[in-house]
């Protein structure tokens, strides 16, 4: 069934038929697990297509580092478990399985239960919850006994608990909720599935549906932009933790030790980092300055039960993981440190007795670990590689690979990549990957595409996965992934709550001004290294990305000539209006003027529309249509003064793009748009003739 979640049924049959997808399509996923060829593949150029259809285990964003691993442990910790995802373009719709793999270098994965829909991030905002667009984490759960194993599948848009054979054998549905479960584990005997799930969503929605018939009051519930009908308030379905019969889908409240059981287990927002030893002792980290962002600091309780703070600096921020020694003596960390917190450590610290050891120190990004026996098994990958899991012996850092869900990169061509490093004007650490196309020659100059604004792990397509970094250098580009330096606020202790470190962030634009700042010295960098053609550079951003953009735009004039984003945009006419009044009011908090007073002097380094006459370079904008509405002040504006903008709206889409279709329709976009302003080349393709009439009328409106 396609992914597709159109606003109305009618909307759904419309969109589906308009790009020719049957709505009883289904993915194609007999390559879900790719079959290792007796010979390898010739080298050949990377495409869109390959980069939306990389296989995915846990996040598919590698900058999401400390996150909860995907990969679950049978009890006797000989196999592991995870949910392999993969987008199919044909379709519009994702090829997704229960893998289950023996624990030992090279392993034959095997598929335990396949099929689902893609299961996407809630999150709370303003108290509200919001879609994004983010894939969710889903974790598989071993029974103690380990014949089962109980996971999280969606289907017709409801998310249910399945469990499948840990042999392959069966599989199937346990609960009938009306409303999506969102996490679950197994009771300590096995007797029962722990869940939790938001029952008071349900009667959220029918109260709403009723309030339609009379028209529903324009409160602090709705956001404008996503539409005119309340969100439901995340103080009316608080999360609720059950007990399930995993034969008859029964389903009672937990009892108040079953509810301690589901948080210890990794339940939904359970982030901490903490490690229990198997004689009691517990390690976790904690921030001792009021300030949430600042860094937290590692802990222990020591043999008689007293706390041991670690007060050495490689015990202050960037811990990933933790875990103890069978004993309980020796701790073990993975830590994100370095230049900008560039690099991944391995740490072992024996608690009392002198500081934590350093073993080794690798420019990979490794997360999602799970000791196993004296190893850990883990998710690595680095910038030419992407993610696959291994063992790694902790003492020597020696890696085996156990599996590779993506073997066919190795035949594609991805050029070289170089790691620039430098300070903005604060003293802030940056680093960003310059990527040169395959077969660059030495004093060769190419025009250059910014990627932002993390750059960890493999190079896809930034944050967001909107701007294709080898795609673009298959096409002759360079490109610079950017790693933004930490924010202005990091070390000011003295913040005592993230309302009022925003604050601090927007007051005189001080972050906007950081990030420029950065931004432009890499770019002086690439250019400096010779590769890189100063007046043919392209600058790129989604979210915050996109808003280091716009304000590059208005106050580095002349530093790019174009541009593409995927958000857009705070300007004073719909800043305040279009958000709804829960962001009107959190907005006027962060120091905003009101929308009855019109502050020149406040919106001139950063709207858009405000600078709009100034704007001479194309911009294309590719958004959301749950967010579009906020860009139309700046995009008429930049239009009423002839300026070279075009704007497409994605149809079922949310902050981050999800639907296959979309994300591979971005890409080609992206390189046809910057292949036409910095590179004066077009796709021959007739099908492309209207495109490229509209921007070479643009083309000659600038030559004006």
């Amino acid at each position: 069934m396609s992914v597709i979640r159109a606003r109305s049924a009618a909307a759904l049959l419309v969109l589906l038929a308009g790009i020719g997808i049957s709505p009883a399509a289904t993915a194609r996923c007999e390559a879900l697990l790719p079959v290792s060829a007796a010979k390898p593949s010739p080298v050949r150029a990377i495409t869109a297509e390959d980069l939306v259809g990389l296989r995915d285990i846990g996040f598919p964003d590698a900058a999401l580092l400390g996150s909860l691993s995907p990969l679950a442990l049978s009890p006797d910790g000989g196999q592991a478990a995870f949910v392999l995802n993969r987008a199919d373009p044909i379709t519009n719709s994702y090829c997704r399985a229960l893998v289950v793999i023996a624990i030992t270098p090279g392993a034959v994965p095997r598929i335990v239960d396949r099929g689902g829909e893609l299961i996407t991030y809630i999150d709370i905002k303003r108290g509200l919850f919001v879609p994004g667009g983010f894939p969710n984490l889903v974790i598989p759960a071993w029974s103690p006994d380990g014949r089962w194993i109980a996971y999280l599948k969606r289907i017709g848009g409801v998310t249910q608990v399945w469990r499948a054979r840990s042999d392959g054998s069966a599989a199937g549905l346990v609960t009938r909720s009306p409303g999506d479960i969102e996490a679950v584990t197994w009771s300590n005997d096995g007797r029962a599935l722990l869940i939790a799930t938001r029952p008071g969503k349900i009667a959220a929605q029918a109260a709403i549906a009723r309030e339609a018939r009379s028209g529903y009051l324009y409160d602090e519930r709705i956001v404008t932009y996503s539409g005119g009908y309340p969100q439901i308030r995340a103080a009316d379905a608080p999360l609720e933790n059950f007990a399930v019969d995993p034969a008859s889908g029964a389903m009672r409240p937990a009892t108040a030790d079953e509810t301690v059981a589901m948080g210890a287990a990794g339940g939904v927002g359970t982030l901490t980092m903490e490690a229990m030893a198997a004689n009691g002792r517990r390690a976790w980290t904690e921030r001792r300055a009021a300030s949430p962002a600042s860094p937290a600091r590692l802990t222990v309780s020591g043999l008689n039960g007293a706390p041991i703070q670690c007060d050495d600096a490689s015990c202050s921020g960037g811990i990933i993981g933790l875990w103890w020694d069978g004993a309980g003596r020796e701790l073990r960390y993975l830590r994100r440190e370095g230049w900008a917190r560039g690099q991944t450590a391995f740490y072992r610290w024996s608690p009392g007795q002198g500081v934590p050891h350093r073993l080794w120190l690798t420019d990979d990004v490794i997360q999602g670990c799970r000791p196993v026996r004296d190893l850990l098994l883990c998710l690595r990958e680095n910038s030419r590689t992407p993610r696959h899991i291994v063992l790694i012996d902790p003492v020597t850092g020696a890696s085996s690979l156990v599996y590779d869900p993506n073997p066919e990169f190795a035949a594609v061509r991805l050029g070289r990549v170089e790691r620039l490093k430098w300070t903005n004007d604060r003293g802030l650490e940056a680093w960003g990957d310059l990527v040169l196309p395959p077969g660059h020659r030495p004093g060769e100059t190419l025009p250059m595409v910014v990627v932002q604004y993390h750059s960890d792990g493999f190079l896809r397509g930034g944050t967001g996965d909107d701007y294709p970094i080898y795609l673009f250098a298959a096409h002759g580009f360079a490109v610079l992934s950017l790693e933004q330096p930490a924010a202005i606020t990091s070390t000011m202790t003295g913040l005592k709550d993230w309302d009022e470190i925003v604050a601090t962030q927007y007051r005189g634009w001080a972050e906007r001004r950081s990030l420029l700042s950065s931004l432009l010295t890499g770019v002086n960098l690439a250019v400096a290294t010779g590769a890189v053609d100063r007046k043919r550079i392209g600058l790129t951003g989604l979210s915050d990305g996109s808003s280091t953009v716009r304000f590059a735009l208005i106050n580095a004039p002349g530093m790019f000539a174009a541009a593409a984003i995927s958000t857009c945009c705070l300007d004073p006419k719909t800043v305040m209006t279009y958000g709804g009044i829960a962001w009107a009011e959190y907005n006027r908090k962060m120091g905003f003027p009101p929308a009855t007073r019109d502050d020149p002097g406040f919106w001139q380094p950063y709207s858009l529309a405000l600078n709009a006459r100034d704007i001479d370079m194309p911009l294309l904008m590719q958004l959301p249509d749950d967010e579009y509405l906020m860009a139309l002040e700046a995009f008429e504006a930049l239009r009423e003064h002839g300026k070279p903008v075009e704007m497409y709206v994605f149809p079922g889409e949310y902050h981050a793009k999800y639907q296959p279709i979309h994300r591979l329709a971005v890409y080609n976009r992206d390189v046809d748009w910057f292949s036409f302003w910095l590179q004066s080349r077009s796709d021959p393709d007739p099908a492309k003739a209207a495109q490229y009439a509209r921007w070479e009328a643009m083309r000659a409106t600038l030559r004006r």
